[in-house]
C-alpha cells in the first residue's frame, strides 16, 4: 500500500474495510473478554486472577504438573505462565518441589491456602456461568459447546495449501484479541481457556 498522505484520514483506508460486526474473531474475542473480566471481577475479593484459578483447576484435576506441562494444558506459552505460576508462588497459592525421577524437574502443586476458599472460588465461576447463559436453554448451551469446539479445532488443524494464497490476497482482518486493558470496557482473553473445575460442574 503507498504511504498514506498526511493529513488523510485513516478511517478511508481499503485496509480497515472490514465488517467487525460479522467478524467471527471479533465476536468470539468480544464475548471471551466479558467473560475473563467479569470472572476476574468475582474473583478479586479472593485475591486470584481467572488464570491463577485454572492453575488451581489443572493441578486439582491431574496432581503436581511440571510447569510445560501446566503450559501445555492451559494451552498458553511458558514464559507467560512463569510470571503467572512466579506471583502464586509468592503468594502462597503454589509450591515447587523436586521430581522424584528428575530432581532437575520441578513439579507444581497447592498449597494449604487453596483448600478453604476453594469453595468460594468455584462459586464465583458459577455466578459468572449464570450471567452469561441467562436466557440460554439446556439445547442452546450444548449448541455453543459443540459450535466452539468445532472452532477450535479447525483453528488448530493445519491449514489448507490454498489458504495462505486466498488469505494474502484478500483484505487484512484482526489476528488477534485485544489485551484486557484496551479493551476493559468492552470487557477481556484472551478467551479465557475452560476450566477442568468449572467444566466439571457445568451441570449445578
Amino acid at each position: 500500500m503507498p504511504p498514506r498522505p498526511a493529513g488523510r484520514p485513516i478511517r478511508g483506508a481499503r485496509v480497515l474495510h472490514y465488517d467487525f460486526e460479522q467478524s467471527l474473531i471479533y465476536r468470539v474475542c468480544s464475548a471471551s473478554q466479558a467473560l475473563e473480566k467479569a470472572l476476574n471481577d468475582e474473583l478479586a475479593p479472593l485475591g486470584i486472577t481467572h488464570r491463577q484459578w485454572q492453575v488451581l483447576g489443572w493441578l486439582a484435576l491431574e496432581g503436581r504438573l511440571s510447569q510445560s506441562e501446566l503450559a501445555d494444558r492451559m494451552r498458553i506459552e511458558p514464559p507467560t505462565l512463569a510470571g503467572i505460576v512466579d506471583r502464586m508462588e509468592r503468594d502462597g497459592w503454589l509450591e515447587r518441589s523436586p521430581c522424584p525421577g528428575d530432581r532437575r524437574r520441578k513439579l507444581l502443586s497447592p498449597t494449604e491456602r487453596v483448600a478453604p476458599v476453594w469453595e468460594a472460588i468455584a462459586s464465583a465461576a458459577r455466578r459468572v456461568r449464570a450471567r452469561a447463559s441467562q436466557g440460554f436453554s439446556e439445547a442452546e448451551l450444548l449448541l455453543l459447546f459443540a459450535a466452539l469446539e468445532r472452532i477450535r479445532k479447525n483453528i488448530t488443524s493445519p491449514a489448507p495449501a490454498s489458504s495462505s494464497a486466498s488469505a494474502s490476497a484478500s483484505a487484512p482482518s484482526p489476528s488477534s484479541c485485544p489485551s484486557s486493558s484496551s479493551a476493559s470496557s468492552a470487557s477481556s482473553p484472551t478467551p479465557p481457556t475452560p476450566s477442568p473445575a468449572l467444566a466439571e460442574d457445568r451441570r449445578r
